[in-house]
């Protein structure tokens, strides 16, 4: 691992070309030697008295960083402020730690005064709260610098030091063929049932295990590492605690850029899918969920890893595409018998194809419609899910899964790099 600190003792301290140089240097070395990228920043601004010499060095700077992506992992840690341009580099980093010290935005509470009459506090604009819940830039949040140190120790156990490495394996007394009884009882009978999918990720991660990414951000996405049978995998699923599980512009985003992390760096990816699709509004329109929404789907799209999806209760129209189905190149996919893979839910489906049909033929229309689509056998006979499993089996069953995969490989189009949605 090759780390890089530059606060020089002084966390108020401007970002010299002398230090700009120096992250540089490192970030040209983790490449080099092939090592994880550890940096410790902290910054008030650019150097004045430097002027463009110093600008143009942490530009280098920059460029380094953006080289190290996707070959060696790069993480940051935030102590302190990082302000103005500089914070950009955090943009930069495979995963962001902030301490509860930490302070970073690009314009500060004066020029958001000036420009908008809003006055602010630092904290409320750009503190560690504020990135772990609203920006998604904090990946993590640690109470101090050591805190810090011991969830960046944790991340990078479950990640190779490059990618041309497979992700280290752990011994574990956890049998891979543990049943998960309890899992039986997990969805709710009534169909705006709600429940926590993570007892559903615990229950299948060794040790019941789970490293959560980005907790507070975008909660109706759960993305989580952990292992099964001592081998890391990606986590990603729909939380239906939260806003039932629906995508917005903000899922998309954290679900696309976890992807894209555990396939630069050879982690396989498991799916649970229970969400009703992507979230309606017209603010969601205008801001651009077609654009963010394609993110999703140009990382799964483009993932080489192994890849299982599981479907738990619902997975409707283009949520079903987007969350890894079998269209979209997963190399199994699963189901529960709860779940339900169709276009809409049966309510929908009925007050479309019937819209005439009277109350009480309505409600026979819904549950014809629920016996004949709302099943994962129809699915299943078409050859768009794998197997129907028993909730109890899904650890066993997904580790197998897993362990089959364990040698696949997928050779790349010769191409300079695709042009993903931004």
């Amino acid at each position: 691992m090759v780390t890089a600190r530059l606060d020089q003792g002084d966390k108020a301290r401007a970002l010299t070309a002398e230090g700009s140089t120096a992250l540089a240097s490192a970030a040209e070395t983790a490449l080099a030697r092939r090592l994880p990228l550890v940096a410790w920043l902290t910054s008030s601004g650019p150097g004045l008295a430097e002027g463009v010499a110093g600008l143009d060095a942490w530009g280098r700077a920059a460029r380094a960083l953006a080289r190290c992506s996707g070959v060696v992992p790069v993480v940051a840690v935030v102590d302190g402020p990082m302000l103005s341009g500089q914070s950009l580099l955090l943009g930069l980093a495979d995963a962001v730690v902030m301490t509860s010290q930490a302070l970073s935005y690009v314009s500060g509470p004066a020029a958001v005064a000036e420009l908008t009459g809003a006055m602010v506090r630092p904290a409320d604009l750009g503190g560690a709260t504020v990135h772990a819940s609203r920006s998604g830039l904090a990946t993590l949040v640690a109470r101090d610098a050591a805190h810090a140190l011991t969830l960046v120790g944790e991340l990078l156990s479950f990640l190779p030091a490059h990618c041309d490495e497979l992700p280290p394996a752990l011994p574990t007394a956890d049998p891979v063929g543990r049943l998960s009884p309890e899992l039986a009882d997990v969805v709710p009978t009534r169909a705006t049932g709600s429940y926590d999918v993570r007892q559903v990720v615990s229950a299948i991660a060794d040790d019941r295990h789970v490293f959560e990414l980005r907790p507070a951000w975008a909660p109706q996405l759960v993305t989580a590492l952990a292992r099964i049978g001592g081998h890391p995998v990606g986590v990603l699923a729909n939380q239906p605690q939260a806003m039932s599980g629906t995508l917005d512009i903000a899922a998309s985003q954290k679900g696309a850029r976890f992807v894209s992390m555990c396939d630069a760096f050879n982690v396989p990816l498991l799916t649970l899918v229970d969400t009703s699709g992507f979230m309606p509004g017209r603010d969601l329109e205008w801001r651009g969920i077609i654009r963010h929404g394609a993110q999703l789907v140009y990382a799964y799209a483009e993932a080489t890893v192994p890849r299982v999806c599981l479907v738990l209760r619902k997975a409707y129209g283009g949520a079903y595409i987007v969350m890894d189905s079998k269209g979209m190149g997963n190399d199994f996919c699963l189901a529960w018998p709860s779940a339900e893979l169709a276009v809409m839910g049966a309510e929908g489906a009925v007050s479309i194809v019937h819209r005439r049909a009277k109350p009480e033929e309505r409600a026979r229309l819904v549950e014809e419609y629920q016996e004949k689509f709302l099943n994962p056998y129809v699915a299943a006979e078409r050859g768009y899910v794998d197997a129907v499993i028993d909730p109890a089996e899904t650890r066993p069953v997904v580790a197998r899964c897993l362990g089959a995969l364990r040698t696949k490989r997928e050779a790349l189009a010769p191409r300079r790099h695709g042009n993903s949605p931004l």
